[in-house]
């Protein structure tokens, strides 16, 4: 059996608990095991926090809180699928194949690792720019593991 949702979310920081708390509920109904589903909420978090704070269209010395941005996961079979979509400026570097990621300057920086914690909590992991108005768009995938008695768990 297959789930999947897509939410159209304003660019504000209350946003990314609900996209959170949505992924959380579904994968606990489903019957996911429970530190996949805390492995992908993380990841699906710093996804959010992260097109809420650049993924606007005045993203770059613009305000969060303007736009909004979209978020789609798949539940299908054996595989989680997760897509994050803004319409900010983009991955520098996705149009030749290799989006620019920047290490944290420092331990005591709050910002630059978003990207890095999404590659170690997810299987494979996809940064890219949207065709034609731009807008960035990530997407992670992660192998399931079910409980025991799993409603929705493939055979």
């Amino acid at each position: 059996m297959s789930i999947w949702w897509s939410l159209h979310l304003r660019r504000e920081a209350a946003s990314v608990p609900l996209a959170r708390r949505l992924l959380i509920g579904t994968m606990e109904t489903a019957g996911v095991d429970p530190d996949v589903s805390f492995d992908l909420s993380l990841a699906l978090s710093e996804a959010c926090a992260n097109a809420v704070e650049h993924g606007g269209a005045n993203a770059v010395g613009g305000a969060a809180g303007t736009g909004a941005y979209c978020v789609t996961a798949y539940l299908d079979g054996e595989k989680c699928r997760i897509e994050v979509a803004d319409s900010g400026p983009g991955f520098p570097g996705a149009s030749r194949g290799c989006p620019a990621t920047r290490p944290a300057a420092a331990e005591t920086d709050e910002h630059g690792r978003g990207l890095c914690l999404i590659r170690e909590l997810a299987d494979h992991v996809h940064l890219g720019n949207k065709p034609g108005k731009g807008g960035a768009v990530i997407s992670f995938d992660k192998m399931l593991k079910w409980r025991e008695g799993a409603p929705l768990m493939t055979a």
